[in-house]
């Protein structure tokens, strides 16, 4: 899965990285309160503008706001559902009840769970360990799993304060795929190599979303996806001029945004060093 990436990932990323193996990929994260404001900028993060599968992802704390928005969403072709954000770190959003600072109120987001459910959509999570070392110590992470009847859940294995220079502790997913019941456990954070998916996959998690990794090479997908066969037969990997060549031609058929476009050749082909992903 394709994570959703803060000032990049606009439709023309998100099929980029489609059509190089990702199975799944997310729009950037949308308070929804923006939504039901008319925000331009808010509404364009969600935009869509082919069949790239995506589940949009949202930050909210309010079950009256979400009810609203989903009240007057229409679903499109390639929409597979909503994610939560349980993962933003910003101390602001966090000082609002949002972001991480949900990971602790596992009955409020069975709550917004319900509304989108209820409206018919398919829900997942994106959540930290937990706000600070304290949050992660408690494991408070498992009982947001154990909670919250979501379809998938995403576990970025650092706490909010953590910085980017940190490890990931991935020590944590086998309690959280026995905590999921059944459901998937998606390991997010670090991920970039073959030998990091092969040590997931034999913790039992059920796919792995790559972020950082995926901004420096866009094709990083299918070059997994060959190297741990996966694809068979493998498949072609383009190189970084190929890419880039590739992201302005999606970005003139699907109207991109020129911020989001000067963002990516920013990066591309670079080692990134996000925070947030």
């Amino acid at each position: 899965m394709l994570a959703p990436l803060e000032g990049y990932s606009d439709s023309v990323l998100r099929t980029l990285c489609f059509r190089h193996g990702a199975d799944l990929t997310f729009t950037e994260m949308a308070h929804v309160e923006s939504f039901l404001k008319n925000s331009r900028l808010a509404l364009e993060k969600i935009a869509v503008r082919d069949m790239t599968p995506v589940q949009i992802q949202l930050l909210t704390g309010r079950e009256n706001e979400l009810e609203r928005f989903l009240q007057g969403f229409t679903s499109f072709p390639g929409f597979e559902g909503f994610n939560l954000n349980l993962c933003c770190p910003s101390p602001d959003v966090i000082g609002r009840g949002k972001g991480a600072a949900m990971i602790k109120r596992a009955a409020k987001t069975q709550r917004l769970v319900s509304l989108i459910h209820g409206h018919g959509h398919a829900v997942s999570l994106k959540m930290r360990l937990g706000t600070n070392a304290h949050e992660r110590e408690l494991k408070v992470y498992l009982n947001a799993i154990r909670g919250v009847d979501a379809d998938f859940f995403v576990v970025h294995a650092k706490t909010a304060v953590q910085s980017s220079a940190e490890s990931e502790d991935y020590s944590v997913f086998p309690e959280c795929v026995n905590a999921a019941g059944g459901r998937s456990i998606i390991a997010n954070g670090g991920i970039d190599s073959p030998e990091k998916v092969e040590a997931l996959k034999e913790m039992s998690v059920g796919g792995v979303m790559i972020g950082r990794a995926a901004l420096s090479n866009p094709a990083i997908f299918d070059s997994l996806k060959n190297q741990l066969g996966f694809n068979k037969p493998p498949k072609p990997v383009p190189t970084i001029p190929m890419l880039k060549k590739e992201y302005a031609e999606l970005y003139t058929n699907l109207h991109g945004s020129e911020r989001l476009r000067d963002n990516f050749f920013r990066v591309v082909g670079k080692k990134v060093s996000l925070a947030n992903y």
